[in-house]
């Protein structure tokens, strides 16, 4: 026991230190620096010219749209633009870059110096704000894909084949600063990134399609204190769930290897799902084996005032403050104001309906269970549905002032969800309005009570629970029309006498 405890100890001196270079394809209908598609899944190599392959001659030109929605990003992560930035070329040779180089941003990216706002939480462990700062964000081209054949994977495999669609997308890459402690940490970091840039409507975020990719360097060090330790990266992380996983895996391989006695090199490793666990790949490089310079087929970036300023007042109001005037002005718990603002047309959703009338708790079970669940079996988009949110809004006023019970509600939703509609159409269509008269229930009770008469003098002989066999006898007698508190209330006061 106390080897044990030494070594509980031991463990909870060491620190991780992490950071994240989050990798946002920005969604434009043409690359970065041609008019090249960037459409998903056409057929290899489909979506190539001249500039994309740098032949001789031609001249890269930068997409307006993707300097606006660059920007657009970086004010959202609360980052400072620059009125002055530029291209660089990044060498490196790799089949899926066909020009040898890379076009990115190296000392003067367009934006700098930010932060965002995550929420952590975990099951068992109790909910948290934790502020992570933003290095910077700057604009940069896509590379190719390889596909490796005869194998799963590079090692194995026979030949490789490339294709360069995906060559010259435009992406945004944002560097995190080194302020994550936890693998949980570091997916709800990556997570609000995504989150974020949905709201923008500047990328879609679809991580299965390449959209948004990780790469997460991790250190760990003998308390807060103590200097960096030897930094490894893992490459192009796709899944939020893989991201902790693989941060969690190798903080504890790190930790091992220095109470091993053994080196911890920089490198660069990837995640392997199947097994659960990280993989060298190759060893890390650095700034100078890139060999940067500025491009010269690309003129400096200026965004005037004037400009940042239009495309500052075109920002929606973002999750983190959704969140907060969630639970602060509707009362919402932070669980319930999470889930709503994941995604933005959830949200707008939800506030149409309380617009409407509807009350804000209310409608929230309503959007983020029953109709949540329809539209996930569904695969549709919540602004897709027929039902929309003032008719949900009706629903919830009717519910509340006793003209249909909960119940009721929920017999008429799917097809509500189906077709559309009003509720209070089909409730009076249907003659299904809650049964509220306290004499007609008042007559029902005497006539259920008169037809058990055992279960009367069981109930008050101290059988309490019978209470429930004569509600469900009522609910029954009415087609679960009569209005539950009113009719608990007269039950009671008959079976007692």
């Amino acid at each position: 026991m106390a080897g044990a405890a030494a070594k509980a100890t031991a463990e909870a001196a060491w620190e991780a230190v992490i950071g994240l270079e989050t990798h946002v394809q920005l969604g434009t209908d043409s690359k970065i620096f041609t008019c090249a598609s960037t459409a998903f899944g056409d057929d290899p190599n489909t979506h190539i010219d001249p500039v994309v392959c740098g032949l001789p001659g031609t001249l890269p030109v930068l997409n307006q749209r993707v300097l606006e929605y660059a920007v657009k990003a970086a004010m959202a992560l609360n980052l400072r633009i620059a009125e002055h930035s530029k291209f660089d070329r990044k060498q490196y040779f790799y089949p899926d870059l066909p020009k040898n180089y890379q076009i990115s941003q190296y000392d003067e990216p367009i934006a700098e110096e930010g932060w965002i706002e995550v929420e952590v939480a975990e099951k068992g462990k109790e909910t948290y704000l934790k502020t992570i700062g933003i290095e910077r964000l700057h604009m940069e081209e896509d590379a190719g894909k390889l596909v490796h054949a005869g194998s799963d994977r590079l090692a194995g495999s026979t030949h490789s084949l490339v294709d360069y669609n995906r060559a010259g997308v435009a992406l945004a890459e944002i560097v995190s600063k080194p302020d994550l402690r936890t693998g949980r940490e570091a997916a709800e970091y990556a997570s609000e990134i995504r989150r974020i840039m949905r709201y923008l409507g500047v990328s879609d975020g679809n991580m299965q399609e390449g959209s948004l990719r990780c790469d997460v360097n991790i250190s760990v060090r003998r308390g807060p204190d103590a200097p960096f330790g030897t930094k490894v990266e893992i490459k192009n992380m796709n899944s939020f769930s893989a991201i902790q996983k693989a941060v969690e895996y190798e903080i504890q391989r790190q930790i091992k290897a220095y109470e091993a006695g053994e080196p911890v090199v920089q490198e660069t490793r990837l995640w392997d799902e199947a097994k659960q666990l990280t993989k060298s790949m190759r060893s890390k490089e650095g700034a100078s084996d890139y060999r940067y310079f500025p491009d010269p087929d690309l003129g400096p970036i200026e965004v005037s005032t004037e400009q940042r300023e239009s495309w500052r007042a075109e920002l929606p109001e973002l999750p983190a403050a959704k969140r907060h005037r969630y639970a602060d002005q509707l009362g919402l718990s932070i669980y319930d104001a999470r889930v709503l603002t994941d995604e933005r047309a959830m949200a707008e959703y939800f506030e149409a309906a309380v617009a409407a009338g509807g009350d804000p708790k209310a409608v929230t079970n309503w959007v983020t269970g029953d109709i949540a669940a329809y539209v996930n079996a569904n695969r549709l988009l919540i602004t897709e549905l027929p039902f929309q949110a003032v008719q949900l809004a009706e629903m919830v006023q009717m519910i509340e002032s006793g003209v249909i019970s909960g119940k009721i509600a929920k017999e008429i939703l799917p097809e509500l969800l189906e077709k559309g509609g009003s509720p209070k159409a089909i409730v009076a269509e249907r003659g299904l309005g809650m049964l509220s008269d306290p004499v007609a229930i008042t007559a029902i009770v005497e006539e259920l009570l008169a037809a058990h008469p055992d279960e009367v003098e069981a109930f008050r002989g101290g059988k309490n629970k019978l209470q429930g066999f004569f509600v469900g006898q009522l609910m029954k007698k009415t087609g679960g029309k009569a209005d539950p508190k009113l009719a608990n209330q007269i039950l009671l006061e008959k079976l007692k006498g």
